[in-house]
């Protein structure tokens, strides 16, 4: 699949819409998360195993990544390469600063006129409220972060590693694996991650452990481009058990069963900052059936029109427009004592508005590529008995 857009926004006719339609699911369960309290919250796969729909959305990042950027790094394209990536993770630090800001007017503003000021306690705001200046410094240079506010922070630093990963990835794939494999390790063991300036804590999402989830999608897709995944009967039967088994762990909450025999917490936990073991298996083993069993696969082909495709196609714009519809639905269920009947009609329609402004998107793509084509038209010249005419 190529993530690339023309010049004027323009879909690819040779588009595969896979990666699209798992990414827009993944971004619809997102937003189902961040409103928590209502029935739909209950049907979303992180109660049915060790994962959610924040691994899915980095692996599949991961993959847009590597075919979009994997076969770019040759010796005299490196520098224009490298200075797009940055400038894609100058893009996404500041949609993170906008949804932050944003967010804090949204609990700010419902503090106000609800007349509810524990909305100001809520989601880690309370910190800036209590020291504004250290607080708007801290959140500007990323050392403060909202609750339900940390996935853009972490996908930036995940661009600013890319160059890096890129430039090993040219050398060898293993080295690749191997190095961001050990950065995952050493993380996870020593605990190394950005630190937060209010409280003695870190990042919620470690990009230092995220990465070799990203890495991993990076790899896989780019070795699938070439050859296609091995249908490995033994290595299929292995993860259905191993999704199972977490089936059940989180089902029938097996969480006082310890397996650690006093190995490192990153290796045996569920932990969600350095994305412990646990976690890393299972978003690895749905994803190797996605990608071995056909109808599976097959089935997430859609056309260029499906609704999902166009929520996937747009996944920055949408999760930022997903982002604030969350925040806003959290205010909504704290004045409303958390009614679980208003909040899933609420996110019902947050669902069908996802879709209505990717569609949105599409159309306001479609009116700049007709109107790039009539200019271009315009300017072409027309041949007369005087000669050319522009």
């Amino acid at each position: 699949m190529t993530d690339r857009l023309g010049p004027v926004g323009a879909v690819p006719r040779e588009r595969d819409t896979r990666l699209d339609v798992f990414r827009a699911l993944a971004l619809l369960t997102i937003f189902v998360n961040h409103v928590p309290g209502q029935y739909l919250e209950h049907l979303t796969h992180k109660n049915f195993g060790f994962s959610d729909s924040a691994e899915a959305f980095v692996l599949i990042s991961g993959m847009s990544v590597g075919l979009a950027y994997g076969s770019r790094f040759a010796v005299g394209e490196r520098l224009a390469v490298t200075l797009r990536i940055l400038r894609r993770a100058l893009t996404l630090y500041v949609a993170h600063i906008m949804t932050s800001v944003i967010t804090f007017a949204i609990f700010a503003g419902g503090a106000l006129w609800f007349g509810r000021p524990d909305l100001l306690s809520e989601i880690n705001l309370r910190a800036v409220v209590d020291r504004t200046e250290q607080g708007v410094v801290s959140m500007v240079l990323l050392g403060h972060q909202f609750g339900y506010n940390n996935i853009l922070s972490m996908y930036a630093g995940l661009f600013l590693m890319l160059p890096g990963f890129l430039w090993l990835y040219r050398r060898s794939a293993w080295l690749l694996i191997a190095v961001s494999g050990t950065l995952w390790l050493c993380a996870g063991i020593w605990q190394i991650a950005p630190s937060n300036f209010l409280d003695d804590g870190y990042w919620f999402l470690n990009p230092l452990s995220w990465q070799f989830l990203f890495v991993i999608g990076f790899v896989g897709v780019l070795r699938a481009r070439r050859g296609g995944f091995p249908r490995n009967p033994v290595l299929m039967a292995l993860s259905a058990a191993y999704l199972f088994v977490s089936m059940l762990w989180v089902v029938l909450s097996w969480w006082n069963i310890d397996f650690s025999y006093g190995l490192p917490a990153v290796l045996t936990g569920f932990d969600k900052t350095f994305l412990s073991t646990p976690r890393l298996l299972h978003v690895l083993a749905g994803a190797y059936l996605v990608a071995t069993i056909p109808v599976l696969s097959s089935w997430a082909a859609l056309p260029l029109s499906h609704p999902l495709v166009a929520v996937g196609r747009h996944s920055l714009a949408v999760f930022i427009f997903g982002t604030i519809l969350a925040m806003a639905g959290q205010v909504m269920m704290f004045v409303t004592g958390k009614n679980p009947v208003l909040g899933t009609l609420y996110a019902v329609l947050g669902i069908a508005l996802h879709i209505a402004y990717a569609r949105y998107l599409d159309w306001q793509a479609a009116v700049i590529s007709q109107n790039a084509k009539r200019q271009g038209l315009q300017a072409l010249p027309v041949k007369g008995r005087d000669g050319p005419k522009r």
